[in-house]
C-alpha cells in the first residue's frame, strides 16, 4: 500500500484504536528478537469426541459427496478459487500457482503480504493453510474407517508444522488465518478419533503442542481492533474460544476461553443488526459469521462451558433472516464483497452451503412455518447437531416471512415462478472503513426461479488486480445509476471507503399481494439526490423502476447487469432476453429509458466492464447494458422488466 493509503487508514481510526495499534506495533518489534519456549504439557487428553453413532446419521448421498472429494484430494487434486492444483499430495505450504511466485522466508511481520510482485496472490497461499481440505480427508476417515484418509491428514499436519515455525512466514501474519485453523485442527483431531495415532498426532507430539500455544498466544496479542474489528475478529474469537476448549491443556487455557467468549459475545452483537442481517451487509460473510458462531457453540456444549444467552440468540435471528432472503433455489442476495470463506468445511463438492445452514438451523432451532423446504443433505448438520445441546431461546420469532428489514435497508420483493427482487436502501458498509462494501446504494438484483437475470457481478478479486478490484466495487458495476462518472461513496483504495453515501428507504410495502412496491434515495451525489422507486405486480410478472435525479443537470450512466446464462437482443432501448431453466426456455422483455442511447458490453477489459464474479479468482463474461444521457429535461428514468410465459 502506498503511504497515502495508509494517512487515509490512519484518519478513519479513532484515538482508542490508534493506541492499541501503537501497542501491538512495539509488542511485534519485541516478539521479533524474544519468541518463548511453549510450557510442557503431561497427561493431555482429548475428551471434546462426538457422541457415539454420530456418523451414522450422516445421510448415504452426503457421506458420498464427501468420500468423492476426499478421493480428488487423496489423489493430489484441489481448486482454490478458480485455480486447479495438482500437487496436494506434497503441497508446497509458500507456493502460489496462480502466479508461480513463492513468499519469502522471515519474521512474519516483514513479510509484505499485499504485494503480489513478491509474494504472490496471497489468498491462494493462505488457503489451504487454512487445513479445511484436511477436516474433509478427516470427515471422511470418520464415515468410512478408511485410514489412508488419516494417515495423509498426518503426513501433511506434520509438514505444515515444520515448515512453518512460530512466528515465521507468511503463515502467521493474518490473524484469520490462525483462527480458522485452530477451528481445522480441533475437528480434524475430534474426526481422527479412534484412528489409532490420533493422540500421537496431537496431544502426545511436543510439535503439535508448541503449535497450538503459539496460535492462541498470537490471536490474544493481536485481536484485529476498532475500525477492522468486522468477520476478522469474530473468526480470531471463534478459533481460540475453540482450541482453549478442546485443548485445555496449558495454563492460559482458562484465561484464553474467557476472553474469548467475551469477544465473540461482543463482535457478534456488533457484527448484527437486530434483525439477524449482517452489519458488513455482504451475504457470504453472514454465511461465515453464522458457521463461525455455531461452531463455537459446539465446542462449548461439548465442553460444558456456559454460553451467554444473547449468543444463541444472535444465531437464531441470523439463521431466521436466512430464511427470510433467500430466493426459490435457496440463493441469498448476492451482495458486497465475497471471498468464499467458509468457517467449517466436512463436505464434498456440490453440497449447498446455504441449505447446509438452514438444515443445520433447523436441528438447533427448529424451522418457522414459512421457512422455505430445504432439499438435499450434508454431513456438517449431524456432525454440529450431535454437539450443540437443544433448548428454547426466550424471544419471539417471526410469524411471518419478513421482507423488509428496516436496520439493514434491505428489501425483497416477490412474485409467482419464484420472481425474486432485492432491493438496497441500507448503510453504505460497517465501521468508519466499510472494508467489504461495494457503491451499490439502491441497486437491484433480480431472479426468476433462481436465476439472475439482473445480477449483482460479485467480487472477482481482493489483491494484485485493482482495476478489477475497483470495476467490480464500482456504481457501474451494479444495477444502479451513475451521475458523471463517479461513485456514489467515495474509495480511499482496497478495503477502505473514505465517504459513505446515505440511504434511507422512503417506503416499503409488501402488504398487497397484487402489487409490491419500494422507494429509496441517497446522497452519495453531492449537490443531487438519486431517488428510485421499483413496484413488482403479481399478476403482470412485470417489475418496474423509476429514476429521478432531483439537481443540477448532469451526465448519467444507467447500468443493467445481465447474469451470465442469459443471452440479449438489443434494438433500440428494448432487450429481449432468453435463458433455459431445467430444460425450458424462459423470455423476458426489458424496456429501458428512451432519454438514454444504449449499448450492450461484453467481457470488455479495457476499462472493465461486462462481467460476472460466480466466486472468488472466477469471471466470465456477462450482458451489462449501459444508457448514457443526462438529467436535463427528464422527469424519471423509467425502465419495465416483463416476464413472458415458460415455453
Amino acid at each position: 500500500m502506498s503511504a497515502g493509503w495508509y494517512l487515509r487508514r490512519l484518519s478513519r481510526m479513532g484515538p482508542r484504536e490508534i493506541g492499541g495499534r501503537a501497542g501491538d506495533a512495539v509488542r511485534r518489534r519485541r516478539w521479533r528478537s524474544s519468541l518463548p519456549d511453549s510450557p510442557g504439557v503431561s497427561g493431555a487428553r482429548f475428551t471434546a469426541v462426538l457422541p457415539a453413532g454420530t456418523t451414522a446419521a450422516v445421510p448415504p448421498d452426503a457421506a458420498k459427496l464427501l468420500i468423492a472429494e476426499a478421493d480428488r484430494l487423496m489423489a493430489g487434486h484441489a481448486e482454490f478459487f478458480g485455480v486447479v492444483r495438482d500437487d496436494m499430495v506434497d503441497p508446497d505450504w509458500c507456493h502460489d500457482p496462480k502466479t508461480g511466485r513463492r513468499a519469502p522466508w522471515g519474521y512474519a511481520f516483514d513479510v509484505p503480504y499485499r504485494s503480489e510482485d513478491t509474494v504472490g496472490d496471497i489468498k491462494q497461499i493462505w488457503e489451504p493453510s487454512r487445513h479445511q481440505y484436511l477436516t474433509v480427508l478427516a470427515a471422511a476417515y470418520a464415515v468410512t474407517g478408511d485410514e489412508r484418509y488419516a494417515e495423509r491428514v498426518a503426513e501433511h499436519l506434520r509438514s505444515w508444522w515444520a515448515a512453518n515455525a512460530p512466528l515465521r512466514g507468511v503463515h502467521w501474519i493474518s490473524g484469520i488465518e490462525l483462527g480458522i485453523r485452530l477451528l481445522s485442527w480441533v475437528w480434524i483431531r475430534r474426526l481422527l478419533e479412534g484412528w489409532p495415532g490420533a493422540a500421537g498426532l496431537f496431544e502426545d507430539n511436543p510439535v503439535a503442542l508448541d503449535q497450538i500455544w503459539h496460535h492462541q498466544r498470537w490471536l490474544a496479542a493481536f485481536p484485529s481492533r476498532g475500525s477492522s474489528a468486522n468477520n476478522h475478529v469474530i473468526a480470531e474469537a471463534a478459533g481460540q474460544f475453540a482450541a482453549a476448549c478442546a485443548f485445555d491443556w496449558f495454563p492460559s487455557s482458562a484465561r484464553w476461553r474467557a476472553d474469548a467468549l467475551r469477544s465473540l459475545e461482543r463482535h457478534l452483537r456488533a457484527n448484527t443488526f437486530g434483525s439477524g442481517l449482517n452489519r458488513e451487509l455482504a451475504t457470504e460473510y453472514h454465511g461465515l459469521v453464522l458457521e463461525l458462531g455455531l461452531a463455537a457453540v459446539a465446542e462449548a456444549d461439548a465442553a460444558g462451558v456456559p454460553v451467554p444467552a444473547p449468543v444463541r440468540l444472535v444465531l437464531l435471528r441470523m439463521t431466521d433472516a436466512l430464511a427470510a432472503v433467500v430466493d426459490s433455489r435457496l440463493r441469498p442476495p448476492r451482495q458486497g464483497d465475497a471471498d468464499d470463506g467458509h468457517g467449517l468445511i466436512v463436505d464434498g463438492a456440490g453440497t449447498d452451503r446455504w441449505a447446509s445452514l438452514l438444515a443445520t438451523g433447523d436441528a438447533v432451532f427448529g424451522r418457522l412455518a414459512w421457512w422455505p423446504d430445504v432439499t438435499g443433505s450434508d454431513v456438517r448438520t449431524p456432525l454440529l447437531a450431535a454437539l450443540i445441546r437443544p433448548g428454547a431461546i426466550e424471544v419471539t420469532r417471526p410469524a411471518n416471512r419478513p421482507a423488509h428489514f428496516t436496520d439493514a435497508g434491505m428489501t425483497v420483493l416477490r412474485g409467482p415462478e419464484g420472481i425474486w427482487c432485492r432491493c438496497d436502501g441500507g448503510p453504505h458498509g460497517f465501521l468508519s472503513i466499510a472494508a467489504h462494501a461495494h457503491a451499490d446504494a439502491l441497486s437491484v438484483e433480480v431472479r426468476h426461479d433462481g436465476v439472475d437475470v439482473l445480477a449483482d457481478p460479485g467480487t472477482y478479486c481482493y489483491h494484485g488486480q485493482p482495476e478489477w478490484r475497483r470495476y467490480f466495487r464500482s456504481t457501474l458495476g451494479h444495477n444502479t445509476l451513475q451521475l458523471d462518472g463517479d461513485d456514489q461513496s467515495v474509495s480511499g483504495g482496497p478495503f477502505l471507503w473514505t465517504r459513505h453515501a446515505r440511504s434511507r428507504v422512503l417506503v416499503a410495502d409488501t402488504s398487497d399481494e397484487s402489487v409490491a412496491r419500494w422507494c429509496a434515495e441517497h446522497d452519495g451525489y453531492q449537490g443531487s439526490v438519486h431517488r428510485r422507486r421499483v413496484e413488482l405486480t403479481a399478476v403482470s410478472r412485470e417489475l418496474r423502476i423509476v429514476d429521478e435525479v432531483r439537481g443540477p443537470n448532469r451526465s448519467v450512466r444507467l447500468a443493467f447487469h445481465l447474469g451470465p446464462a442469459i443471452t440479449a437482443e438489443l434494438v433500440g432501448n428494448r432487450a429481449v432476453l432468453t435463458w433455459t431453466r431445467d430444460g425450458e426456455e424462459r423470455s423476458a422483455v426489458l424496456d429501458l429509458p428512451g432519454q438514454l442511447s444504449w449499448q450492450a458490453h461484453r467481457g470488455e477489459s479495457d476499462p472493465p466492464l461486462g462481467w460476472y464474479s460466480a466466486g472468488f479468482g472466477r469471471k466470465e463474461p456477462a450482458t451489462t447494458l449501459v444508457g448514457t444521457g443526462s438529467t436535463d429535461g427528464t422527469q424519471g428514468f423509467v425502465t419495465v422488466l416483463g416476464f413472458g410465459s415458460r415455453g
